[in-house]
Parts: structure tokens; C-alpha cells; sequence
């Protein structure tokens, strides 16, 4: 007699994490699913092979291990369909790519992903689409920048580096009524924390490099749509012919079963380091939106279960001659925090924010913006190593 392996009621999100996408039945009890690698894939007759009558029929359009992946990321995001792409920047610009054409104009918060911005700047640009920025506070008044030709609104919130939060239920309200997409880089959150879809929001887009995977040696990125944007991300997704790798889906996969345990450690640090850092003379100001004295905080603690583990802070300094002497000191100083891009795996990393190319906000005053991952290091260590930071920025 078979066991039912079906779940009774709703499961806990760690609980969910754990079996999403997978069956190890399916797979001889294994655990963990293998990483199926296929360019080629064999019919039975030549009628399959004409009609496409059998699930896998090339190594584009998906493997027993990529399907895994999408199957766990569909539950997580309540998704219709969901694509794997190279990198978070390839599920942007690929979901660009799927809803506009030549002659449309779209909005882009001005807090966006500074890849993003560049493709918007050059690519989009160089096919006729006009991408115009926007203030990530604007709200509902996001109505007065649309024309005829306005057909998406990308939104990122928290926003990269500075991290604004947007009213995300107000700005679908406007573009829906005035028929746009509405697609959202939801990196920061994860859908542990925010789900874009059940907001409204049409495409949901992460960087599953980022906390998903979890360890920092995997790129990837995920689109996932609703079902009346699910045909056309679909179409658009095999005509360009990118896909993602099974090894890269497998290690996803398997930072996946305790994304939930570690997203929370990164927050409960990240909130000990940004309180912490309030309390220093040296800092102007934390950009945090889950500290009550941060702008967008209320919007936050309405829309958002959590926060991850990064944020920024001013580092105080008077003259802007010396931001940068005082921000690499700073950065050099550090032994723990390791100086990198990219974030979302187990080590701290800090970097100098640039924002030269902000359009419409301008960057906070008071000194350099610096910004911080925070790792699964243990706090007081952290904080140790900050500590040699802003001693080394004022003897600068």
C-alpha cells in the first residue's frame, strides 16, 4: 500500500521551504533531486517527436531539476509560470523585453538596480523604448507621469542602496487602471517576507543569487508571473533561448530548504547592527527600513513580514572633499566584512555607495552612503569590526 504523502493543512514557511518543488519519491527516495544535464532529449516515434507529445523536449525548455526549481518558486511567489535566467539582471531585462515594444514608454523608480538603469539607458533606448524615472516615494500620484504610450512600471522596493519604500497596492491601482505591467525587483524580501503577486504586481523578479542560493557561488535569476502575463513571459523566455543551468538549479534548490532559518538570522543581526549604529555619533543617518525613525518605515510594517540582512548608513562627514578619503579608510580598516559585490550569502560585505546616476532623488546628505551585508558572523564581532572602521576614519 502506497502512503499518502499529501500534507494536511497549511504548512509553516520552513516546513514549506523544506519539501517545495520536490518529491523525493519521485527519485527513489533521494532526498535531494539529481541534476539532470540534457542539451538533446530523445522521442519514442517520429509523431512525438512532430506533435512535442512528452514533457522534456530539449535542454532550453527545461530539465526534471530546472522544473524543481520553477515548481518551489511558483508555490513560494503563488505564481502562474516561472522562468530561470543566468543572473537577477538577465529576469529584469528579459521581463522588459516580454511587454514592451518599440515606441512604449515605461517607468522605473530612480532608486532602481544601476544595471537596470544602464540597460533602460542603452538597450531600451536603442530600440525605441523610453524609460523615465520616478521618485520611489511618488505613491498614486505616479498617475500624473503616465502618457498613451505608458506601458510598464517597474518597481523595487526596498530601493537599491538608499532603500526607499515605495506604496506598491497604490502604484498597481494606477497602472492597472491605465493598463500597464506592473513588474517589482523583490530581491530584498524574498517571498518569505513580501509577495509581489498578492499585491497586484503582474511580475515578480529576484536574483535567487542573493538569498535563495545563499552562499555566494551561484547566479541565477527567477521571473515569475500571474496567469495573464504567464503566455507572454513564456513566449518571449524560449524565443531568446535562455535558460538556466541544472547544477545552478541544484544548488539553488538546495539553499532553498534553509533559506527560511537563515533569512531570519540575517534580520535579526541586521536590525542589532543598524540599532547600534544609530546610537553612534559618527553616523548621520541608517537607512533601514524596519527602523521606526527610517521615511518609508510605515509602508514597511503595513506590506512587508520581515527584513533581510542589508541596509546603509551615512557615515558623518562634513566636507564632501573628504567623502571618499573617510569611506575607504573606513572600508580598509575592516577584517570581518569582506569588501565585495553582490550579497545574500553567509559573510558579511561592505561597499561605498555610488549614486551619481540618481535622476530625480537625490542622494542622502550628510557624508558617504556606505552599505552592509550582514552575515551569520555573530554580532559583537561585527560590531568590533565597525568599531575599527570609524577609528580609522577619523584618524584619516
Amino acid at each position: 500500500m502506497t502512503k499518502d504523502r499529501t500534507p494536511s493543512g497549511k504548512l509553516g514557511i520552513n516546513t514549506q521551504l523544506v519539501r517545495a518543488g520536490y518529491d523525493p519519491f519521485d527519485y527513489h527516495g533521494f532526498i535531494n533531486p539529481p541534476p539532470v544535464r540534457a542539451s538533446t532529449v530523445l522521442f519514442p516515434t517520429a509523431e512525438v517527436m512532430d506533435t512535442h507529445a512528452q514533457k522534456y523536449t530539449y535542454g532550453t525548455r527545461g530539465t526534471p531539476t530546472t522544473n524543481a526549481l520553477c515548481d518551489a518558486i511558483n508555490e513560494l511567489e503563488g505564481a502562474a509560470g516561472t522562468i530561470l535566467v543566468p543572473s537577477g539582471l538577465a529576469a529584469v531585462t528579459i521581463a522588459f523585453l516580454a511587454y514592451l515594444s518599440p515606441g512604449d514608454h515605461a517607468l522605473v523608480v530612480d532608486s532602481v538596480y544601476g544595471p537596470t538603469r544602464h540597460f533602460c539607458e542603452t538597450v531600451l533606448a536603442r530600440f525605441g523604448i523610453e524609460a523615465e524615472f520616478y521618485d520611489p516615494m511618488i505613491g498614486a500620484d505616479i498617475e500624473r507621469l503616465f502618457r498613451a504610450n505608458t506601458r510598464l512600471v517597474h518597481t523595487e522596493a526596498p530601493g537599491s542602496n538608499t532603500f526607499e519604500m515605495q506604496d506598491i497596492p497604490a502604484i498597481v491601482e494606477v497602472a492597472h487602471r491605465r493598463r500597464a505591467v506592473v513588474t517589482m525587483d523583490n530581491t530584498w524580501a524574498t517571498p518569505l517576507y513580501f509577495k509581489p503577486l498578492e499585491f497586484g504586481v503582474d511580475i515578480s523578479i529576484q536574483a535567487v543569487t542573493k538569498y535563495p542560493a545563499g552562499h555566494a557561488d551561484v547566479l541565477m535569476g527567477t521571473v515569475s508571473a500571474n496567469a495573464e502575463h504567464w503566455p507572454r513571459l513564456k513566449e518571449t523566455n524560449g524565443a531568446l533561448g535562455i535558460c538556466g543551468a541544472p547544477d545552478d538549479a541544484y544548488q539553488v534548490l538546495r539553499g532553498l530548504r534553509t533559506m527560511g532559518v537563515r533569512l531570519d538570522r540575517h534580520q535579526q543581526s541586521a536590525l542589532a547592527v543598524a540599532h547600534w549604529l544609530e546610537s553612534r555619533d559618527e553616523v548621520a543617518r541608517v537607512l533601514h527600513p524596519a527602523l521606526p525613525s527610517f521615511p518609508g518605515h510605515d509602508i514597511w510594517k503595513r506590506d512587508f513580514k520581515g527584513a533581510s540582512g542589508i541596509f546603509s548608513f551615512v557615515l558623518a562627514v562634513e566636507r564632501k572633499q573628504d567623502f571618499k578619503r573617510k569611506a575607504q579608510a573606513f572600508l580598509d580598516a575592516l577584517t570581518l566584512f569582506g569588501l565585495g559585490y553582490s550579497w545574500g550569502g553567509f559573510m558579511s560585505l561592505a561597499l561605498h555607495v555610488n549614486l551619481f546616476d540618481r535622476r530625480v532623488t537625490p542622494p542622502p546628505a550628510g557624508g558617504p552612503v556606505l552599505r552592509l551585508q550582514i552575515g551569520l558572523e555573530e554580532v559583537d564581532d561585527l560590531i568590533d569590526d565597525l568599531e575599527r572602521g570609524f577609528a580609522a576614519a577619523e584618524a584619516t
